[in-house]
């Protein structure tokens, strides 16, 4: 009967209490209010940073209160109407209290909880009213206590009224100085180390992990403001996160693995203790593979709920409330635990979501504060790359490679302030944290248009290709691959790569030896390359359709199966890379892979495949097909339920089969498909 909590799909200090039936009996209703009591004195034990005073206080009182409903239990008394409305009413406070001690004591949000402080410190008193105000109709001389009892409850009653929360004068202190220490970053002044200290102490940060977990909450905190209709907090949760990651990446001289690693042992412990169903999307009931929250803070799988929408239902399907926005915010705190829970079971992974972010909202900074932060974090960094010690160059790598991976914003800050050459000099590093670090780091900034320019100008190339061969960890590799691909999106870097000997024979090896993330990279990079013309006869005389084609059949991952057809097809569009395939007796198995993958990408990959296959192979290819039944499902499937463009493809093929069947039922010997035609595939 107790409200279930679930900090994955609820907004922080949110407060989503549920009133009991009137169809509950008097027993069933006080034997959960006795839980939830017990439940909140639970929180007895914990360190509260911020509110301490409040929060003890208020323990005290439920404290008391539990006793009193524990001998109303124990005597079983007759229950009045207005005994059981009390009852009614204390649950339903006592929910809304225990969320905000969940929430106040939280791990990771002791920032956000100091800023909110004075909100905090008037729910104590709004509740703790709330609770006298239910105890007010509680027949007390018709209920069978004793006298000690009687009393210790009058004097809840009182002190709940009468009691002051009130923000504490340490919070207060400390709140004002992190607004100091944001204004200094809003007029370019650099803030004293020890002053960040003593912010960090108070509210009992000491590790930077322990920062990042800040960092983490206040970025969800973010994507449920984006939600709201007033925004008002978005420029607050911009310049803390700037004062935290300025935290994280100046006063912490080591990166430690204890956060990661309670960060692990927290998530398995939280899998334990969850039900499956939890990770159920409400619509679909299956499990979610791109959960997403909607703003009444419940969570759906993304497919489901963008479904609903188009239904025409712009309501929340599990409390029918008409929502004001249909944005989703991605829950990737549940994803997480989906992903962990599915690796722990054995459970398959269902296919990753392609869509596009929204990144318009990481383009610029969100507040003065955290541009100011972040500039003074990236010149501090920059400094540490180019006069530190070997220890400090890959503790600030790595900060860089974070700090690239979270938006826009930071990448060309980051670039603009002089990162990417001492990354490049990183690079020939005998340490394989710091050739990782700086490799990962570049990646990221290879997705900034003008880093590209400052890559290639300063002879990142050459740089990437040799960690692409001879990278001290796969991962290097990996992102070297990922590097390349980014750089290949511009046309004269096409064909500057293309033109290096190495190249192509290096992403081949890649894809032959390596990892399923580093052969992923390296197909994609080779099909950036083939966007320039001249580089497919490279790929051709290098040998990667036959690679491809005896790859094919032990691929274990699907993304690989989707990724190989998309360059196959490219391929194909000309004359000589349709030969190459059909000589690589690749034909067969491109029609198996069109009937068992199960990524709608996959199948329109290999649709197009075999699509310019017939027409650039004519009498080689069509025949084949025609007298292979299996194809027609698929083909049917994607022309009813593809995207136009599959439509379109799986419906040429169909004709293109149909045709060739009529005119070989008629005795004519050949279909009419000139064999030397060059047809681009769209």
């Amino acid at each position: 009967m107790i409200s279930k909590s679930d900090a994955s799909t609820r907004r922080i200090l949110t407060f989503p209490a549920i009133r009991p039936s009137q169809a509950v009996s008097p027993a069933t209703l006080l034997d959960s209010l006795l839980l939830l009591a017990s439940n909140i004195c639970e929180n007895k034990s914990k360190q509260f940073f911020t509110n301490h005073r409040n929060a003890q206080q208020s323990l005290r009182l439920i404290g008391v209160l539990s006793i009193f409903l524990e001998e109303i239990r124990e005597n079983r008394s007759d229950f009045s109407d207005s005994s059981v409305l009390c009852l009614s009413e204390l649950h339903f406070i006592l929910q809304k209290l225990r969320f905000l001690l969940e929430d106040f004591g939280r791990d990771g949000a002791q920032l956000w909880m100091l800023m909110k402080c004075e909100f905090i410190a008037s729910q104590f008193t709004v509740l703790m009213r709330a609770i006298a105000t239910a105890l007010d109709v509680l027949p007390l001389g018709s209920i069978e206590v004793s006298r000690e009892v009687r009393e210790s409850t009058q004097l809840v009653k009182k002190q709940a009224r009468e009691l002051k929360f009130e923000v504490d004068p340490v919070d207060r202190l400390a709140s004002n100085a992190v607004f100091s220490i944001l204004r200094q970053f809003e007029g370019g002044i650099v803030p004293d180390s020890s002053d960040l200290r003593r912010v960090l102490n108070q509210l009992g940060i000491k590790s930077r992990g322990e920062c990042n977990r800040e960092i983490k909450l206040l970025e969800a905190e973010m994507g449920f403001e984006h939600l709201s209709e007033e925004k008002r907090d978005l420029g607050l949760l911009s310049s803390l996160i700037g004062l935290m990651s300025y935290c994280r990446g100046v006063l912490f001289e080591f990166i430690d693995n204890l956060a990661a690693q309670q960060s692990n042992n927290c998530s398995s412990e939280v899998i334990r203790h969850l039900n499956s169903d939890d990770f159920r999307c409400p619509i679909s009931l299956e499990l979610m593979t791109d959960p997403v929250t909607v703003q009444t803070g419940h969570t759906y799988d993304r497919s489901s709920i963008l479904k609903w929408f188009k239904a025409g239902n712009p309501t929340c399907p599990k409390t029918g409330e008409r929502l004001k926005s249909t944005d989703l915010v991605p829950n990737l705190a549940l994803k997480q635990l989906i992903s962990q829970y599915c690796c722990q079971n054995g459970i398959p992974v269902a296919e990753k979501s392609h869509k596009k972010r929204n990144i318009t909202r990481t383009v610029v900074a969100g507040s003065v504060a955290a541009e100011g932060a972040t500039k003074m974090l990236a010149h501090f960094l920059i400094h540490r790359l180019e006069n530190g010690t070997g220890v400090e160059r890959e503790k600030a790598s790595f900060e860089i490679r974070i700090l690239t991976k979270a938006n826009i914003f930071n990448r060309s800050c980051l670039a603009e302030s002089g990162a990417i050459p001492h990354l490049l000099n990183l690079l020939p590093s005998t340490n394989p944290l710091a050739q990782e670090n700086a490799i990962a780091g570049l990646l990221n900034l290879s997705k900034h248009s003008k880093s590209k320019t400052i890559i290639v100008e300063n002879g990142g190339v050459e740089l990437i290709l040799g960690v692409l061969k001879e990278g001290l960890k796969m991962e290097a590799r990996q992102h070297a691959a990922g590097t390349l691909f980014y750089l290949a999106s511009v046309e004269e870097y096409r064909v500057l790569i293309g033109e290096i000997p190495g190249a192509i024979p290096v992403l081949m090896d890649l894809i032959r030896d390596g990892s399923d993330s580093c052969k992923k990279n390296a197909l994609v990079a080779i099909f950036g390359l083939l966007m320039h013309s001249d580089n497919h006869w490279r790929v051709l005389s290098a040998g990667l359709v036959p690679l491809l084609a005896n790859l094919l059949t032990s691929f274990e991952s699907e993304e690989l199966i989707v990724d190989s057809p998309a360059v196959l097809a490219t391929i194909a569009e000309k004359q000589d890379g349709t030969i190459a395939i059909l000589r690589a007796k690749a034909l067969p198995v491109i029609v198996e892979i069109l009937n068992s993958v199960t990524s709608r990408a996959g199948k329109e990959y290999c649709v197009s495949l075999l699509l310019a296959l017939c027409l650039n192979g004519g009498g080689d290819v069509v025949p084949v097909l025609v007298k292979n039944p299996s194809l027609m499902a698929p083909l049917y499937a994607l022309l009813t339920e593809g995207t136009s463009r599959s439509s379109k493809k799986a419906g040429l093929l169909i004709r293109l089969l149909h045709e060739f069947h009529e005119t070989s039922s008629s005795n004519l010997t050949s279909p009419a498909f000139p064999r030397d035609r060059f047809v681009h595939v769209w």
